[in-house]
């Protein structure tokens, strides 16, 4: 048997047995040490003769699936370190240090859903060739479970097509193939000519059904409905403040209109 199989079976273990059924509708931690793995390999970093990948980890969990690994967070954070480890090994990654992951509650995910955010912090000695560590997190990947439905058409729920889009100064904006980058630069979908916004400011995402907007590093922040945020799930009528700039994001359908 393979070393991460065994590590598998040792963080599967940690929630058998009298514990096991409180999971059964929760996030599995199984899955978490595989989608850690899918991030680590995703957010790789070719150099002139190493490979890298992230060291820094932080998993985003709704409140309800916190709580239930309240009891087992450490013991789980350990395994999961060693998993992701044992996977940098085997794929021959470099590591700018031994692997860290973070657990924080996301009161916007809902119970089943996980968010993994991915970084490379510098250790105390900075090999050769090494990359420029990230200032902040990336992009943040949301995992949801899949759910069965019966494929119907919006015609059959007597809807029209949703428009999705951004407003500001009296000027809409339609997010076309569910996302849209904005700031001050030309490459950027929306761009807007603001000195205080970055040039590659902010995203806005579809993830599943719903819409989320995600800082992208940027230099003086974001705030939604007048709180600073780095990553929300927005909701109609929501405001999007990117340096003196407010954006309001509006989903409607054709009967809507």
């Amino acid at each position: 048997m393979s070393v991460l199989r065994n590590i598998e079976h040792r963080i599967e273990g940690l929630f058998e047995g009298v514990f096991g059924r409180a999971f059964r509708t929760h996030v599995q931690p199984v899955e978490l040490a595989r989608k850690l793995v899918k991030e680590m390999q995703d957010h790789k970093v070719i150099s002139v003769s190493r490979v890298y990948a992230p060291n820094e980890y932080t998993v985003y969990l709704a409140p309800s699936d916190r709580e239930q690994f309240a009891s087992y967070e450490d013991s789980l954070r350990s395994e999961l370190q060693e998993y992701i480890a044992e996977n940098a090994r085997r794929e021959r990654y470099e590591l700018l240090s031994p692997p860290e992951i973070k657990f924080e509650t996301d009161d916007d995910l809902e119970m089943g859903e996980f968010g993994i955010a991915t970084r490379m912090v510098q250790g105390a000695v900075p090999q050769p060739g090494a990359p420029e560590p990230e200032a902040a997190p990336g992009a943040t990947m949301i995992y949801r479970k899949p759910v069965e439905t019966e494929a119907v058409s919006v015609e059959d729920l007597g809807l029209g097509r949703e428009t999705v889009s951004l407003t500001y100064d009296g000027t809409k904006h339609e997010l076309d193939g569910g996302r849209a980058t904005i700031g001050r630069s030309k490459d950027c979908d929306i761009q807007l000519a603001d000195a205080n916004v970055s040039r590659k400011h902010a995203e806005v995402r579809q993830e599943g059904a719903a819409y989320w907007v995600v800082d992208l590093d940027s230099t003086n922040g974001m705030e939604v409905n007048g709180r600073r945020q780095k990553r929300a799930k927005l909701r109609q009528g929501d405001r999007i403040t990117l340096g003196s700039t407010e954006l309001v994001f509006r989903r409607e359908t054709e009967s809507d209109a």
